[in-house]
């Protein structure tokens, strides 16, 4: 495996060096946090794409693939839909607000205390999505190399914080565009064909995989529909996702390059299913399948060869957990610390500061959970249960107050909480009940709390 080690070693000494060219662009507050907003397509296709593809699309739609065949590609489909629905139709509302974060368009539409409240949501979600990567990059790492978990973790982890930390989005911009390419290259292009040449063609898979394997709904419709309920909605009021839009240099960009960038996650689904697939005929009786990923990369590729897949799959999970350090640093710069120091706004050093004490504390808590899905869903639950109700009534609905807006955030986010503990992070029940009790607490409350002949400052 020394070749392999050595590729790898080389693919994250490159992350450091593109880490520090993006220093030297971050000149800016704005630099640091939205890349200046003056991407092109290019870049702006690739950062979005390589944001949303991470540990749990790579490593976890493998092992969607493995156990449920090609249907396990509704998770990057969800994924991907997210994305084109929110660059076609939000996108250009939200380049004209030339603001930071999702929370702040709550209190253009409710007052700052809403701010508060949903920042502390969005700060959870962020955390949990980069949990959700270094996890996986651990788990590779562990596999592969036979390296203790947690020195996996710390190892791959601390190379995103540190390349997140000097540079921010342009930081974030410049390994982006590398490691899209390389995932591209790495896992459809080299991947993909050799794993169904050692199965023997496509036949051959046809062959020797059950037919339930080639339906595109034998995960089963409740599971569907839960990945867009959770996934879809949670990709449209993400402050990691929102915050790549914010780098776009105009409208188009934004319309077109993050179509493309949508349509290339779904297709990034179906290959990392067939890769899961061809994993269940080349290795049957695996222990766990959470390691199918690494398990088929390590049986089905030569030295070298191996290195750079390797390489392709650390790139998918170091960008998802960059976006996401940054967004969670972001959310405390610019929404919660703001209010301990007067409204006092945060310089480019308490930017980078706090970026630091986020990616640090993010290590410990990746030390203590160890399923990617699960804390993906864990992430995307809160998201969604909390958030989604009171961002749709802000926009939409001219009644909407914000005793009304903070009931649901709150009502919402603990329904969630207390159906994961009760029926387990897989269940569908929590995205259910969270959202149906945020619906009728935001609709109940805003109607009795609003005062009649009231004017609702901000509604459209």
């Amino acid at each position: 495996m020394a070749l392999d080690l050595f590729v790898v070693l080389v693919y994250a000494a490159g992350m450091l060096v593109l880490g520090y060219y993006g220093m030297r662009r971050a000149k800016t507050h704005e630099d640091y946090l939205v890349a200046g907003r003056n991407l092109g397509p290019s870049l702006y296709m690739g950062t979005m794409a390589a944001t949303v593809l991470g540990g749990a699309s790579t490593v976890g739609t493998v092992r969607l693939g493995y156990v449920h065949g090609i249907s396990g590609f509704w998770l990057c489909a969800a994924l991907g839909t997210g994305i084109i629905a929110l660059n076609l139709f939000l996108a250009k509302p939200l380049l004209k607000l030339k603001i930071f974060t999702v929370t702040q368009v709550l209190e253009k539409r409710y007052n700052p205390m809403a701010r508060q409240a949903s920042a502390v949501i969005m700060l959870t979600y962020a955390l949990m999505v980069v949990v959700t990567s270094i996890l996986a990059i651990g788990t590779v790492l562990q596999v592969l190399f036979g390296l203790p978990f947690w020195i996996s973790v710390l190892l791959g982890g601390g190379v995103v914080v540190v390349y997140s930390t000097i540079g921010g989005m342009w930081s974030l911009t410049l390994t982006d565009i590398v490691q899209f390419v390389i995932k591209t290259v790495g896992l459809m292009f080299i991947l993909l064909p050799i794993c169904l040449y050692r199965v023997g063609g496509w036949d051959e898979l046809v062959a020797k995989l059950p037919a339930s394997s080639f339906s595109f709904t034998a995960i089963g419709w409740d599971t569907i529909i839960t990945y867009f309920m959770i996934y879809f909605f949670g990709i449209l009021i993400g402050q990691d996702i929102w915050q790549r839009v914010f780098t776009a240099r105009d409208e188009k960009v934004a319309q077109y390059a993050g179509t493309f960038a949508g349509v290339y996650c779904i297709l990034y689904g179906l290959a990392c299913a067939l890769i899961g697939m061809a994993a269940h005929v080349l290795i049957p009786d695996l222990d766990n399948v959470n390691n199918a990923f690494a398990a088929i990369v390590k049986a089905s590729l030569p030295d070298g060869i191996r290195g750079l897949v390797i390489a392709a799959a650390l790139a998918a999970m170091m960008s998802t957990a960059s976006a996401g350090l940054l967004a969670a640093s972001t959310v405390l710069t610019e929404d919660l610390l703001p209010r301990v120091r007067g409204g006092k706004q945060s310089s480019l050093g308490v930017n980078r500061l706090f970026t630091l004490l986020t990616g640090i504390a993010v290590l410990g808590i990746a030390l203590v959970v160890n399923d990617v899905i699960s804390a993906l869903t864990l992430a995307y639950n809160l998201l969604v249960g909390g958030m989604l109700i009171p961002l749709i009534g802000a926009i939409f609905w001219k009644r909407a107050t914000t005793c009304g807006a903070i009931t649901s955030m709150t009502l919402g986010f603990v329904t969630a909480l207390v159906f994961m503990f009760k029926d387990g992070l897989d269940a569908n029940t929590p995205i259910y009940y969270s959202l149906a009790v945020a619906l009728v607490s935001f609709v109940l409350v805003s109607v009795l709390s609003r005062k009649p002949g009231a004017v609702v400052a901000g509604a459209a």
